[in-house]
């Protein structure tokens, strides 16, 4: 049995590899990675990855929520005409239902990096949790306001959902997709109550549940333990 010591200088050894992991200068491509879409309750989570052109530089790149609909357009089309490469991936309403928001989201994001035609060296994701991947990767919290690559990939995710948010109001249009975009919004759940649940809705989010019955509603539950 190893001592204490050697315990503790083992585990001493391990914290230099990983931190050079993380931090030491990337001399190849950069890959940065966002999401759109856990929040609404109907619809595909969606992730996009984008390498950027050093040589391309496109201004006006930020966070995808602190953009008009205009300029996220905008910055688009430019995104896919300047970037090296990029790629945008989903995870379905069934991925999400069966495996949980979570997970689906790491999903869409791990395709969307295997899409990339080019391999990155490095890839840069948006938040504290990471995907499972074949290259390097750090996560970077508020990165979609700090790294060029991570604003550019939460773009393209963000355009590419409310357009199929846009789609899914073509189809339903007593839901107002193209207002709230899938959000829980009061006409939504409004919505959804007198008109029921349709098959882009995500059956484990609890709204969705209340209205199928497989929950109980807890604005009902509030006003009994009141009365009570």
């Amino acid at each position: 049995m190893p001592s204490p010591k050697s315990s503790k200088a083992a585990k001493a050894s391990t914290e230099p590899e990983q931190l050079d992991l993380l931090f030491r200068p990337v001399t190849g491509l950069v890959a940065g990675v966002d999401e759109a879409g856990r929040g609404p309750l109907a619809g595909p989570v969606v992730a996009a990855a984008v390498i950027l052109d050093e040589l391309q530089p496109i201004e006006g790149l930020a966070d995808s929520k602190k953009l008009s609909a205009r300029q996220r357009e905008r910055l688009y089309d430019e995104i896919r005409a300047k970037a090296l490469c990029c790629c945008i991936a989903e995870a379905s309403v069934e991925e999400i239902d069966e495996i949980n928001i979570l997970q689906a989201t790491m999903l869409a994001m791990r395709r969307a990096v295997e899409g990339l035609r080019l391999k990155p060296s490095l890839v840069q994701v948006d938040g504290n949790r990471l995907p499972v991947l074949k290259v390097p990767a750090e996560a970077i919290v508020k990165g979609d306001a700090k790294v060029a690559a991570i604003s550019a990939a939460s773009i393209l995710a963000k355009v590419h959902r409310d357009r199929l948010c846009d789609e899914l109001h073509q189809a339903y249009p007593q839901y107002g997709f193209d207002g709230h975009k899938g959000y829980p919004t009061a006409d939504h759940v409004a919505a959804l109550k007198q008109h029921g649940v349709t098959p882009a809705h995500r059956r484990s989010f609890g709204p969705v549940k209340v209205v199928l019955g497989l929950a109980p509603d807890p604005t009902l539950v509030q006003l009994r333990a009141r009365r009570g």
